[in-house]
């Protein structure tokens, strides 16, 4: 396979990731959150301490929307904001209490569709899957930054 074949076929995988990814996340009890607020909760939980720029630049956000649905986070208290030891004027953003324990919850819904969709799946498959994954981490995602 050629780096153009190899390169449409990537394509279309993120394509239908976004798919499944809206799929596994539809039936998640948000708690009166929105859909963006969750994607930040989301990331905040996978990245930990993140700053409001990371978070605008990840999610396409600008800032100024990202720092009004951060605020917003922070009323509920599901986020919390400190400054950063290393440098004052950057604040960190991690998770509450009460966000960690909401997104353990939507873990948990999301990881119940998952198991549904690969109900059929053989051990070997299950390996096989979880080989690519590391793959595609190790090979494609590494540079998400650069």
């Amino acid at each position: 396979m050629n780096k153009h074949d190899l390169f449409q076929q990537f394509v279309a995988f993120t394509a239908t990731l976004h798919q499944v990814t809206q799929t596994l996340t539809q039936n998640v009890k948000l708690d009166h959150i929105t859909a963006l607020q969750y994607k930040i909760l989301e990331y905040i939980q996978v990245s930990q301490a993140v700053t409001a720029t990371e978070i605008s630049d990840c999610l396409h956000i600008s800032l100024p929307n990202t720092s009004r649905e951060l605020r917003k986070l922070q009323e509920r208290k599901l986020i919390e904001k400190t400054n950063d030891k290393l440098d004052r004027r950057k604040q960190v953003i991690r998770l509450t209490i009460d966000g960690e324990k909401m997104m353990t919850e939507a873990f948990a819904c999301i990881e119940e569709q998952f198991s549904q969709l690969i109900q059929g799946a053989s051990q070997k498959d299950v390996e096989a899957i979880s080989e690519a994954l590391a793959v595609l981490e190790q090979k494609v995602f590494q540079n998400k930054g650069q």
